[in-house]
């Protein structure tokens, strides 16, 4: 039995040993390197994409107007304010001929003979003894401008249409209540006959918060009657071109008293700031002139009855008395 026992102490120890040698080795042993990858990796190139460029939209072709037909231009002098128009409306036709009643080679009878002797489609009249001989004598549309007082003088007739005289009344407004906002008591002082007049320049006043005193005179005398009285109650007066009630005499003495009372007076015309007056709210040349060729176009294209009576002009020149300019549209 002891030997027996000692047999198998002997076997665990070799059993015990060989473990320990088998462990040893495995810890001795290197892992195994990776071996290189012989294929090269291949990255691809992105695929280009092409991106046409958008399509400009194709606008419509607006068709150009039709082309005007030849106009013959009658002025009653060669003042300033209607020279310019009829300079400013050569730029807008092709064909024009100008006749001047002031030059006194031809009476007023002769030209519109020669003038219903050419091959003009239409009379542009400027100024109003241009306006009554071109109404009275002419065959042809007459469009009549720079003519204040047409209606004493029936100048509106089957044949004939005309352009105002004056810049839009709110827009005269707008432009003096901007440069003068202490303004807030307006006169105004014209002659018989202007009933849409004063109704423009009411609506007007009540849109700019204005209070409008308006009178009616008769003569140039009671223009300045007028004036004087209702100079106390106001801080501007609206001068309108109405020369049946106005002279230079009295709208001198118009503008004295404005001056003494502190009276902003808005004038018709640039000119008039050189004899003391505020403010001009005058018209546009080229404004008139563009006014008369739509007329024209639209006389042609659709007959005399299409034309308002009379055509409203869109723009206005301010100037104040101490030279500053700017037109509005």
């Amino acid at each position: 039995m002891p030997r027996i026992g000692a047999l198998i102490q002997k076997v665990i120890c070799w059993a015990v040993l060989f473990i320990a040698l088998a462990l040893s080795a495995c810890s001795t042993i290197a892992p195994s390197p990776i071996e290189p990858i012989d294929e090269p990796v291949v990255v691809s190139e992105p695929v280009p994409v092409k991106v046409e460029p958008p399509q400009p939209v194709k606008q419509p072709e607006t068709p150009e107007p039709p082309k005007l037909p030849p106009v013959a231009i009658v002025l009653t002098s060669k003042q300033p304010a209607f020279l310019d128009v009829a300079n400013a409306l050569t730029g807008l036709v092709d064909d024009f001929q100008i006749f001047d009643l002031s030059d006194g080679s031809q009476p007023p009878v002769t030209v519109l003979r020669n003038i219903n002797d050419s091959n003009s489609g239409t009379v542009v009249a400027i100024g109003l003894r241009a306006a009554k001989s071109s109404v009275a004598m002419a065959d042809m549309p007459v469009i009549f401008s720079q003519v204040f007082n047409h209606q004493d003088h029936d100048l509106l007739t089957a044949n004939s249409r005309g352009i105002a005289p004056l810049a839009p009344l709110d827009a005269q407004l707008a432009a003096w209540t901007r440069l003068d906002p202490t303004i807030s008591r307006i006169g105004i002082i014209v002659g018989e006959g202007h009933d849409d007049l004063i109704t423009e320049a009411r609506v007007a006043a009540q849109k700019h918060k204005i209070e409008l005193l308006v009178r009616i005179a008769h003569s140039d005398q009671e223009t300045l009657y007028l004036f004087l009285r209702m100079s106390q109650d106001i801080d501007g007066f609206w001068l309108f071109p109405d020369n049946r009630v106005l002279s230079t005499r009295s709208l001198q003495k118009i503008l004295e008293a404005a001056k003494r009372g502190q009276v902003a007076v808005a004038v018709p015309y640039e000119s008039m700031l050189d004899m003391g007056a505020t403010i001009s709210l005058a018209t546009q040349a080229e404004d008139i002139a563009a006014t008369i060729a739509r007329v024209v176009r639209q006389i042609h294209a659709d007959g005399l009855k299409a034309v308002p009576a009379i055509s409203q002009l869109s723009a206005i020149q301010v100037t104040t008395h101490d030279g500053a300019k700017v037109v509005n549209r």
